[in-house]
């Protein structure tokens, strides 16, 4: 078989330990999930009565061009249809851009540690990588854009940055991407953009309006709760989304997806007190940080990565054992660190003391 040589060496996503087989493993009734990002309340109410109410063929596809949904977030984020194009999830949009802008021969620059799929990606299309580490957990911009020439495809922004949970200013994103060349895209990833509360932040939208090399991509995965539908959008100039529109498969995004979708974007209270809670848990873990003296990012997203000093697999073992899935920042790129999920208040307490406990064990064995 003559495969691609890069997919010899390359390994697949690794998703976070399913809940059944943990249970299963250690004998547990109750499991915690914090390792996802997932939205802890779930979907808006109502989107779950839309899909309730949902009375659909189910021998029938999707309709492939998202008209009715298409028509909502037309109305919400004040652009036309021409500038929007619907993915299974941002991870699908992704992978469209990475099919349509890079080869062999270009380049793509992208933060390191970031969200592992832009390198994925790349690799699977034999893209040159061009990875510049973060500073201090935020985007170099300055080292990305030095490391931009005449073969460099696409560039990766995410902020909040997954891994770190730090944003970009407004003032500092605007600057760079001024001075990016004009034939280069630059992939903005919002997907935790509703999640953020600094004063500094901006609306990329702005940004997909503006700029004619700029996509915005973003998801209903998150804030809205509907993960398991696989909804994720691109927003930028209609010029770019005719290009990419020839990658995207004809029927993507599924019927139920975008019921709940355009409930979801419809009932944006719910969105706002989703946030706040989110605000209330990340407080939480942040005090529990201070108390403990563990070193933390402040994060604007809903997660929050924690440096405990020691491996990160081992915290991770410790909490799975107990019931609590969070994420070894190991596979992150923070080795010493473990990527929490913000949770229900009830969650965020059981985990913490869960937490207390592994530090005071690690203190009385080093003792």
């Amino acid at each position: 078989m003559q495969w691609k040589e890069q997919l010899l060496t390359l390994k697949p996503y690794q998703p976070g330990r399913p809940i059944e087989s943990v249970k299963r493993e250690y004998g547990l009734e109750n499991i915690v999930k914090l390792a996802s990002n997932e939205n802890p309340f779930g979907a808006s109410p109502k989107a779950v009565e839309a899909l309730k109410e949902a009375v659909t063929n189910f021998a029938i596809y999707p309709d492939g061009y998202a008209t009715k949904l298409r028509e909502s977030m037309c109305d919400f984020l004040k652009v036309n249809q021409n500038q929007l194009i619907f993915g299974n999830g941002a991870d699908n949009l992704i992978q469209i851009v990475s099919r349509a802008f890079l080869l062999p021969g270009k380049n793509t620059v992208m933060p390191s540690p970031s969200f592992s799929q832009y390198k994925h990606n790349a690799i699977v299309d034999g893209a040159e990588i061009r990875e510049i580490p973060l500073n201090d957990g935020e985007h170099d911009l300055e080292s990305m854009l030095k490391a931009i020439d005449e073969n460099t495809a696409v560039v990766w922004v995410c902020s909040p940055n997954n891994p770190t949970g730090l944003h970009i200013s407004k003032e500092k994103l605007v600057s760079f991407l001024d001075r990016v060349p004009d034939q280069t895209l630059v992939v903005i990833d919002d997907a935790y953009h509703d999640y953020v509360v600094a004063d500094d932040f901006y609306d990329s939208v702005d940004f997909a309006k503006t700029y004619k090399n700029v996509i915005v991509v973003r998801t209903f995965s998150k804030i809205y709760g509907i993960a398991s539908l696989r909804i994720g959008y691109g927003i930028a100039h209609e010029d770019i989304i005719r290009a990419l529109e020839p990658v995207r498969e004809p029927f993507n995004v599924n019927t139920l997806g975008q019921i709940a979708a355009i409930a979801a974007i419809n009932d944006q209270e719910y969105v706002e007190e989703c946030k706040k809670k989110n605000r209330d848990g990340m407080a939480q873990f942040e005090l529990f940080c201070k108390e403990k003296q563990l070193k933390y990012f402040p994060s604007q997203a809903n997660f929050i990565l924690i440096d405990f000093g020691t491996s990160g697999d081992e915290v991770f073992q410790y909490l799975l054992e107990r019931g609590y899935i969070v994420r070894s920042g190991n596979a992150l790129g923070f080795p010493t660190s473990v990527r929490v999920t913000v949770g229900s208040t009830e969650e965020n307490n059981g985990v913490i003391e869960v937490m207390t406990q592994y530090l005071q064990e690690k203190a009385a064995i080093s003792n």
